[in-house]
């Protein structure tokens, strides 16, 4: 897996054609990607690629564009400029529930279960919206109990099946939440802050999850988070975003000795 030397906005992150001629074509590639919102830059000429199977971390302080920029790649919100492809293919315009269809999931900083309902109805529902169904309706008579069992027992939620959303710790919670997001069977995965609001004894169960199904399923994963322990334990390669800006690219290492990094960030918090 190639890392791209830490470099000015511009470029950071798209390096040059004869440098990835060995490699295969990226999973995600972006290119010169904006978004403008009422005349105010939110996220401005980005690009980057991403590889099969990469673990690619984004820090940057509250405000630095890094929830936008997983905004736009998931197709939350629109592109002002550039383009967006996944496994070759523009989905520059496609809808986010088209994206999803196509192997990329998404989780959110804040948490999105619903309080009443279980953790095994909360991934039949899931179940059914990736069959085809609607997240609108539910059966409650669940059609996919294989399913739903091997998703729980694969984020350690068996026991918790017939629990309501609710009665979960904040740990519990992101687990459910990665259950749902691998229903769809995702080959890249968004995280956003997974570690958000999780106490400090789960937060080693969590992370070593996050980490088997990187490692251990081959699951290309980008992810926003604040812990760097936990990301520097992670990650193959670290962006570093800045004022909406790639600032850089790069290994944990090189990214956290670069000057330009540690300028930036003088007195900040990553």
């Amino acid at each position: 897996m190639s890392s791209s030397n830490t470099t000015s906005p511009s470029t950071a992150g798209a390096p040059d054609d004869r440098e990835t001629a060995d490699f295969p074509a990226p999973v995600l590639r972006l290119r010169d990607i904006g978004w403008t919102v009422g005349g105010a830059t939110i996220v401005d000429a980005v690009s980057f690629d991403v590889h099969e199977g990469e673990f690619l971390a984004f820090i940057g302080p509250n405000g630095a564009g890094k929830t936008s920029l997983f905004n736009l790649v998931s197709g939350i919100s629109p592109v002002s400029r550039g383009t967006i492809e996944l496994d070759g293919r523009d989905i520059t315009a496609e809808a986010a529930y088209a994206r999803a269809r196509r192997g990329l999931g998404r989780t959110f900083q804040t948490s999105s279960l619903w309080p009443g309902m279980t953790v095994a109805d909360h991934v039949g529902l899931a179940a059914q919206a990736a069959d085809g169904g609607s997240y609108r309706v539910w059966r409650r008579a669940d059609p996919y109990p294989a399913l739903v069992d091997r998703v729980l027992a694969r984020t350690q939620l068996a026991h918790r099946a017939g629990t309501c959303a609710d009665a979960l710790s904040h740990g519990e919670k992101r687990k459910l939440e990665l259950a749902v997001l691998l229903v769809g069977e995702p080959r890249l995965m968004l995280l956003d802050e997974p570690m958000a609001g999780v106490s400090a004894e789960e937060v080693p169960a969590l992370t070593e999850l996050i980490r088997s199904l990187h490692k251990e399923e081959g699951r290309t994963v980008l992810m926003v988070e604040h812990h760097m322990d936990v990301l520097l334990g992670l990650a193959d390669r670290v962006a570093v975003m800045h004022h909406g800006t790639l600032l850089a690219l790069d290994t944990p290492r090189a990214v956290m000795a670069d000057p330009t990094v540690q300028q930036a960030y003088l007195g900040e918090e990553l």
